[in-house]
Parts: C-alpha cells; sequence; structure tokens
C-alpha cells in the first residue's frame, strides 16, 4: 500500500493544478494622465486643415532656398522648379505679361481688345494689338475651347483653359489672359508621359501647318520659328497685331529651358 501513497500524492497535485483559475494572469493598467501624449492622429484630425483645391504637383514645387541664407527658415520660400506652369509662376499668375522683346521682367502689356485710335493715328506710340478674351459662350460641350492639329507630328489634341497640371492631363492648355482668336494664341502642352501632346513640337520644321479650330471657325498657320528658350523668358507671350499662334512645352532634361513654337496665320 505505502508504494501507491506517492502516486496518490502527485495525482492530487496535479488534478488541484489544472483545478486553480491563473489569478495571478489578470491585470489592468491605468490610463496616462492628461497631456502625456499628443493630439490623435486619426485621419479625421491629420487632414481636416488641408485644402484640397492647392496644386501639389511638380508644376508647384519650390526648389528650397540655400542652407543659412536669410530665408532659409520661413516657409513657402524658394523658386518654383517648373516657373513656366507654376499656378503661381511668372506665365500664370493673372494679366501681367512682359512685353515684346524682354526676357522676364520689362514693359507690361495688358492684351485686349484692338486699339483702333492708336492704329489709326500714327503721332502715338501706343502699338496696335489684337485680342480675343474667352467667354462662356466659346465653350464646347466636353469643356474645351478647341482642336489643335499639327499633321507633321500626326497630332489632334482639344484645347482646354488653363495650363496647370489638371488642365494638361485633359489636352493642350491655353493660357489665360491670351487671345483665343485674334491676335496671339498661346497654348502649352506635355512633353512625356501619357499626356505627351507637345512630345515632338521641336522638330516642326519652317512652313508646317498648324490649324486651330474654335466657335469662331478654323484658322491656319505656318511655322515660323522653333526656337529654345529660357524658362523665364515670357516675352513669346505679348500680345500681337498679327494673328499667329504660339506653343510651349519642357525640353527633355533641360528644367531652365522651353521650346517655343511661333507660327503665323496663312
Amino acid at each position: 500500500m505505502r508504494k501507491w501513497i506517492p502516486l496518490l500524492l502527485s495525482l492530487s497535485l496535479m488534478l488541484s493544478t489544472v483545478a486553480t483559475p491563473a489569478y495571478a494572469l489578470e491585470y489592468t493598467i491605468d490610463g496616462p494622465e492628461s497631456g502625456d501624449f499628443g493630439d490623435p492622429t486619426s485621419d479625421d484630425t491629420i487632414y481636416a486643415t488641408v485644402d484640397e483645391n492647392v496644386d501639389r504637383s511638380k508644376n508647384s514645387a519650390l526648389i528650397p532656398p540655400g542652407f543659412g541664407t536669410p530665408t532659409s527658415y520661413l516657409p513657402g520660400s524658394g523658386e518654383y522648379l517648373t516657373p513656366n506652369l507654376a499656378a503661381g509662376g511668372p506665365l500664370n499668375s493673372g494679366a501681367l505679361i512682359p512685353g515684346a522683346g524682354t526676357v522676364g521682367g520689362g514693359t507690361v502689356t495688358y492684351p485686349g481688345a484692338v486699339d483702333a485710335q492708336a492704329a489709326n493715328d500714327p503721332t502715338t506710340s501706343t502699338p496696335a494689338t489684337a485680342y480675343t478674351d474667352v467667354t462662356p459662350d466659346l465653350y464646347y460641350k466636353n469643356g474645351s475651347l478647341g482642336t489643335l492639329k499639327i499633321p507633321a507630328v500626326d497630332l489632334t489634341v482639344k484645347v482646354v483653359q488653363g495650363t496647370d497640371s489638371a488642365a494638361l492631363a485633359k489636352g493642350a492648355g491655353h493660357f489665360p489672359n491670351t487671345s483665343i482668336w485674334d491676335g496671339n494664341v498661346c497654348i502649352a502642352g506635355h512633353n512625356r508621359g501619357t499626356n505627351c501632346y507637345f512630345g515632338n513640337i521641336h522638330t516642326l520644321e519652317l512652313g508646317d501647318n498648324i490649324t486651330l479650330t474654335t466657335k469662331f471657325g478654323t484658322r491656319t498657320y505656318a511655322v515660323t520659328s522653333v526656337s529654345k528658350i529660357s524658362e523665364t523668358d515670357n516675352s513669346m507671350l505679348a500680345a500681337t497685331s498679327d494673328n499667329c499662334i504660339t506653343l510651349f512645352t519642357c525640353v527633355r532634361n533641360e528644367r531652365e529651358y522651353r521650346w517655343c513654337v511661333r507660327a503665323m496665320e496663312v
């Protein structure tokens, strides 16, 4: 009988261990005192003040100022990465357009209707310019202002108002505050990516035809110049007395330059 006593004791100990609840594993932790942690970072709070209408594409990117410069600590300081296309850049920032023959700055020209008095009065020094404003009745049902065709590069693309990233994703972009029919019609387009509408305009030759169709009709132009200009050269945006069309696009791997094609009515 004695030899069974250790076995029975061991069995009793095992049964008591299994039957006993593990109260030692139960514990609680008090919450942190107020101020120990920062504000919540859920999606409902972190984006609460974000303005969804702000252009955050490369077109509005800034090159930060140099380390240690007076403005290095100021938010939003620096130069535009692509000033010709930036929403706040010199080519898309309102009605101020440098006068013909200037490179950035210079005499300011306000595009407008033909100055009949200046045209008929040889004593005046004010040049006559032609200009057609964009009005609501000039839009087609698809939201475009017309169609641009360049047979030499097999291009047919609709023209939309504006030169920001949203506009250029839809087609070629018409520069605000430039004419849409009479005078100088200025249009920009991408030169790479899925919307590479102007990728080959630098290959155009003198005399190649460009046609623009709007609600005013269809006008044909012949290329008179293909040039590489500085990104800060705004002179080709100036209003003119002759009917012409001016196309702009970036130069691949040369951020400081733009391709500019000028064509005159034939």
